[in-house]
């Protein structure tokens, strides 16, 4: 098999063994172009300052020559069927429909084949759910994106889903998603090359620094810091923890010690919503989510999101997204989206 570079198999000696080192990089339809950048530059760039071939890498897919990003231009690849490919290290990356995806035999046993023999596994975005599936990441913590997250929790328990930006244990490494995989390609790399090399790629890239695993995605907290804005933020932060059994807004005033005017003038300054259209947004979003990532019934998601009624939610979710839950069962680009924020916990 060889690389879509014509890069040759030259070894040189370097802190971990020997070069190149070879990277397969498994993609799924809908992938993030975006993302498939953020991981080949940094190799790229090691490559072109070193000029050596320090890294090398393969475009994979289980099925087919090309592969859709979510933007819709198409990726040459190799198949991995019939082939006998020898990774260093794999890169899974998958972003929209991944909950059919993850059903994926050939791609399933392909992995499990790969770390069988030692192959370091690295996940990005949904990705970890592809490995989770294959049952890769029992035991491990996993960085999920959080529009993810609560459905991979639900799905997969026997691994510590969590909302770093990526994590870092022996032969598994997972990312979040977006830019932070810059941040996760940089730490990787240090296992390879000197640490200078990898400030130097860094500098190329204009970053500033290299985000630590454990830097959470909710570092964007949207408010101001005034005492309005934390009453605000505790009132979300009980109406989280009471998704499934939603309380009456005077309720939430009464454990703040305010009252229900004062709650809902607040409400609005900050989030220009009342309470109520907040809550309702939340359990919707909720819903929204376990429709489109799990196999969950309709019936049960109407349960899990606090909706009294089956023929209550239906009505409720149809204004909100013009369609009705069981016609909103698959994450993909062309589905409704949940365009208000309400991922962070603030």
């Amino acid at each position: 098999m060889h690389d879509q570079h014509g890069f040759t198999d030259t070894r040189v000696a370097t802190r971990a063994g020997t070069l190149p080192i070879t990277i397969g990089l498994l993609l799924f339809p809908e992938f993030s172009y975006l993302e498939l950048a953020l991981v080949i530059e940094p190799l790229f760039i090691a490559n072109w300052l070193t000029q050596e071939d320090v890294f090398r890498w393969l475009m994979l897919s289980t099925n087919s020559d090309i592969v859709p990003a979510n933007h819709g231009e198409a990726v040459s690849v190799s198949k991995i069927a019939g082939d006998q490919v020898r990774c260093d290290t794999v890169f899974v990356l998958a972003s929209f429909e991944t909950k059919t995806y993850a059903k994926d035999r050939l791609a399933r046993s392909w992995l499990q084949e790969q770390d069988a023999v030692g192959t370091e596994m690295v996940a990005i975005q949904t990705g970890p759910e592809i490995l989770a599936a294959a049952g890769l990441l029992d035991g491990h913590r996993a960085a999920v994106h959080w529009d993810n997250l609560e459905a991979f929790q639900e799905l997969y328990p026997n691994v510590t889903a969590c909302s770093d930006l990526y994590t870092v244990e022996p032969k598994r490494l997972t990312c979040a998603g977006g830019i932070a995989v810059a941040d996760m390609m940089l730490h990787w790399m240090s296992r390879y090359v000197s640490r200078d090399l990898v400030d130097e790629v860094r500098q190329h890239l204009l970053m500033r620094s290299i985000r630590a695993p454990s830097e959470s995605q909710f570092s964007d907290t949207r408010t101001g810091g005034s005492s309005v804005d934390a009453r605000v933020g505790e009132a979300v932060r009980i109406m989280r923890k009471h998704i499934q059994d939603p309380l009456p807004c005077p309720t939430i005033a009464t454990m703040l010690g305010i009252s229900r005017r004062q709650l809902e003038r607040q409400f609005k300054r900050v989030t220009d919503m009342t309470p109520i259209q907040y809550y309702i947004d939340l359990r919707l979003a909720k819903a929204h989510r376990l429709l489109q990532q799990t196999e969950m019934s309709v019936a049960n998601v109407a349960v899990a999101s606090g909706f009294a009624t089956l023929e209550h939610f239906s009505r409720v979710y149809r204004s909100k997204f013009s369609c009705s839950p069981s016609e909103d069962r698959l994450q993909s680009t062309e589905a409704p989206v949940m365009r208000r924020n309400f991922s962070s916990p603030d």
